[in-house]
């Protein structure tokens, strides 16, 4: 009589290497994500250095890849900005306006790769900046928040190669520049 069970010894070779195939592919990914949260925690040292570096106003732009775009995410930007037109727009904020972190507590988020859905070192981060415009001879100074999603991708080499930022841009200037009829305006559309 033939049966097609497996022999007891058989059945342990097979659950043996069953066990060991296991324990490979779990390794194999606890290395892969041992990784990923190494490059996000030093990759997250560079993104609050640079946060305080803006508070500072001392932005130290060797963090920042040869070949680094910004995305412009205003209304009316450029798709992308480069480096040096980046340095350019900060030295024109820098001299114009004082930034100051309002959040209490920063917290940096991983990121993941878009193709993948897994951590690639890249760093989040939701924060609220005071942004200042200083008193002048002939006005008072004025202050209003903006409330930031900010997303930095880095190279090998943990330099930022890709970041952009989302917030009301263009409200925080209007407000800022505008006279006291946009606030008005905007309590009056609130009330309807």
């Amino acid at each position: 009589m033939h049966t097609n069970q497996l022999k007891p010894n058989n059945m342990k070779y097979v659950f043996t290497i069953l066990c060991l195939s296991l324990i490979f592919v779990a390794c194999e990914t606890k290395e892969e994500d041992s990784g990923a949260q190494e490059a996000f925690e030093k990759n997250s040292e560079t993104v609050m250095a640079s946060l305080r570096a803006w508070e500072n106003e001392s932005i130290d732009y060797s963090i920042y890849a040869d070949d680094f775009l910004m995305r412009g995410t205003s209304y009316g930007s450029s798709d992308s900005i480069s480096l040096a037109e980046m340095k350019t727009m900060d030295k024109e904020f820098l001299a114009m306006y004082d930034f100051r972190i309002a959040t209490d507590t920063i917290r940096l988020l991983p990121g993941v790769a878009v193709e993948t859905n897994e951590m690639d070192g890249s760093v989040r981060h939701y924060t609220d900046w005071e942004v200042t415009l200083p008193a002048t001879d002939s006005t008072e100074a004025r202050s209003g928040i903006i409330k930031l999603y900010s997303s930095a991708d880095f190279d090998e080499d943990g330099k930022i190669v890709f970041e952009h930022s989302y917030g009301d841009f263009n409200g925080l200037m209007m407000h800022l520049h505008g006279d006291d009829d946009y606030d008005d305006t905007h309590e009056e559309d609130d009330e309807d």
